[in-house]
């Protein structure tokens, strides 16, 4: 069973470890003790946890096949006389988008402005996380 601690499981839902031990004593998330007295989540909880503070999809996700939508903020455009790309920063993701200048002129995309990145893709390559020994990040134990 992959279990997490506190810093752990804050950092993949995007929150301070406080708010996580919030969550914990309110009893929205559960807990239980590790073999050296740290709270651990049990992965299987996290997951559900996380899928139930999910945003909701925004109003333009029933008119569109793509699902992965991901709010943030445009820190950097660089545009020449054809193309141009986009960084955009959602929570700890940075998406990087390329497409043509005349796109971004349209979209009025300029730093500070609000994006949504829309993502669709027929390849999604997902990888198993190492766990480093110094990290502890998701503890396998029996």
């Amino acid at each position: 069973m992959t279990t997490f601690r506190i810093g752990e499981a804050a950092e993949l839902l995007g929150v301070s470890a406080d708010t996580v031990r919030r969550w914990v004593d309110a009893g929205r998330l559960t807990a239980g003790r590790d073999e050296h007295g740290h709270r651990v989540i049990d992965g299987v909880d996290l997951a559900a946890f996380a899928r139930g503070q999910a945003a909701d999809p925004d109003e333009r996700s029933d008119s569109s096949s793509a699902r992965n939508r991901l709010r943030g903020i445009v820190v950097n455009v660089v545009k020449d006389t054809v193309m141009a790309q986009v960084d955009i920063q959602a929570g700890p993701f940075r998406i990087v988008s390329l497409m043509s200048r005349e796109a971004v002129d349209e979209l009025d995309l300029r730093v500070g402005s609000l994006a949504v990145a829309v993502i669709k893709s027929t390849t999604v390559v997902v990888e198993r996380a190492t766990t480093p020994a110094s990290s502890g990040r998701g503890r396998q134990t029996s």
